[in-house]
């Protein structure tokens, strides 16, 4: 006997389009199956958006997701930037802002900065706070998101413990989902161009580096919610530098965007970017040597998950070639032939955006998860929601 969650998933992912379709897949009588829809509808779930062909009689309806009827709320937080999005539940963009924000302000300060930019979205858009059905954000360290509080960050001091999601949640009785920006970031880019693909990775390089898997649709975390911590991968423990972790010789130490813009006497990687965009020799030479030093770590990844695409993201991809000659030349020199043959090495699709899609899609497949929907029905029962 299939739940009304359960039967939400055949409708969303196409498998049945109308009620006569649920019927003859899932074998449930009409009564049961009529009961299970109405209850969707009545809580806004699905509704029924135009005909089917019919095959004589009056044509049936079609069943669809009511995409517009619910809002989501999403934020993209990096070490130097702050986004917000309302989207509707199929993850389309509504409206956004976004603004110049060092996360080191501290929680407080940032977060109410995104408390009253999820206001402004609503206003901008004549929507209630009523209809947000769930918010996701994406913070640029380690995090549980199992509780929405922040594990450990070396870019966010005052941040280590502090929990985000109740932080969000006091304003919003809806869930709350918090996220790694490079995890999102992944999902993001993994959702809009390379859905046929088994496995992406996406590394961010902006001040830090960070990585995101996605392994078929899925993000993976690790034990610790700590996979993809390829930045503090140490190459030359005798190297002067210290990174940010304290200790020495770490990729990031030698290849990140605060690292070039160290080198090259600049305050910040987007500095380094518009260098290397207006042609400056040095600059040019420098991402290069710095693609090549993080291609030694990913030339490890690319062995060990043998992915279809490696996607690079954050400031540094904004030097477009660059940065990747350097990442393509030392991962094909050093991974086998037959684990790259398919490999592409492509810089964003989403520039800027890739957390903020990717995060509306973690909080879509949450909300419209079978648990989620039949954890609301059972508390709604068959109340009418605005």
């Amino acid at each position: 006997m299939l739940t009304a969650g359960q039967i939400l998933q055949l409708i969303r992912h196409g498998t049945c389009r109308t009620r006569k379709e649920l019927i003859e897949y899932t074998g449930l009588s009409r009564s049961t199956i009529t009961d299970r829809v109405d209850r969707l509808i009545d809580a806004g779930y699905i509704h029924e958006s135009g005909v089917a062909a019919s095959g004589g009689g009056r044509p049936p309806s079609v069943l669809d997701v009511d995409a517009g009827r619910r809002l989501m709320l999403v934020a993209d937080l990096g070490a130097s930037h702050a986004g917000v999005a309302l989207t509707d539940l199929a993850a389309n963009t509504l409206t956004e802002e976004r603004t110049e924000m060092r996360i080191e302000l501290g929680p407080e300060a940032v977060l109410s900065w995104v408390r009253e930019a999820f206001q402004r979205l609503l206003d901008r858009a004549g929507r209630p706070a009523s209809d947000v059905c769930g918010i996701g954000l994406d913070l640029p360290g380690s995090v549980d998101h199992t509780t929405g509080r922040m594990i450990r960050s070396f870019l966010m001091p005052g941040w280590d413990g502090y929990p985000v999601g109740e932080a969000i949640g006091a304003t919003y009785d809806v869930p709350v989902l918090v996220e790694n920006d490079a995890n999102a970031m992944a999902l993001g880019e993994w959702w809009s161009s390379w859905r046929d693909t088994d496995s992406l990775i996406l590394i961010k390089v902006s001040t830090g580096i960070g990585t995101g898997i996605v392994i078929d649709g899925q993000i993976y975390r690790g034990v610790e919610e700590a996979a993809g911590n390829i930045g503090h991968v140490r190459l030359n423990e005798h190297d002067d530098r210290v990174c940010t972790c304290g200790s020495r010789g770490c990729v990031a130490s030698l290849a990140s965007g605060h690292a070039l813009a160290t080198d090259l006497g600049q305050g910040s990687s987007r500095d380094v970017v518009r260098l290397v965009q207006a042609g400056d020799p040095a600059a040019i030479a420098r991402t290069q040597e710095a693609g090549r030093t993080l291609g030694l770590v990913l030339a490890t990844a690319v062995s060990l998950l043998n992915p279809g695409v490696l996607v690079l993201a954050g400031d540094m991809a904004e030097t477009r070639e660059h940065y990747l000659t350097g990442i393509r030349e030392i991962v094909y020199r050093h991974s086998l032939p037959y684990t790259t043959r398919h490999l592409e090495i492509v810089p964003t699709s989403l520039d800027d955006r890739a957390g903020i899609v990717g995060m509306a899609v973690i909080v879509m497949e949450h909300v419209l998860s079978a648990a989620s929907v039949d954890a609301a029905l059972g508390v709604a029962g068959r109340v009418r929601v605005r």
